[in-house]
């Protein structure tokens, strides 16, 4: 069975930095297209950043420029490092997985992976 599983939320001050990790189990992460998403209270979980199987990546305009998804194939482990954080950060952050791949890189949409995380909240304050 697929499991992504979180790790790494907590509480920052703006202009803060944190790495979220994503730990898979059931699946090996360099064949997989993988995401990170986020919800905050009251909106629908976005996509924030993915990486494919060749290691294509793909950012949302909030997310270019602040924060890098990378993979540690030996630890089989998704990241997410978040620079310059913003109280419009907040979220829960789930990680995603599927092991399609795009020939136009990983998508940013909710509807295309099939595993998924419990996710890992993520409150900056200003």
């Amino acid at each position: 069975q697929l499991q992504p599983v979180e790790s790494g939320g907590g509480s920052v001050q703006a202009g803060g930095s944190l790495r979220l990790s994503c730990a898979a189990s059931g699946y090996t992460v360099r064949t997989y297209s993988l995401a990170w998403f986020r919800q905050a209270p009251g909106k629908e979980r976005e996509g924030v950043a993915g990486i494919d199987s060749a290691g294509n990546t793909r950012y949302a305009d909030s997310a270019k420029g602040r924060f890098t998804i990378s993979v540690d194939n030996a630890e089989n482990t998704l990241y997410l490092r978040m620079n310059s954080l913003k109280p419009d950060d907040t979220a829960v952050y789930y990680c995603a997985a599927d092991r399609r791949q795009w020939g136009a890189g990983p998508p940013l949409t909710r509807t295309q992976y099939r595993a998924w995380g419990h996710g890992t909240q993520v409150t900056v304050s200003s």
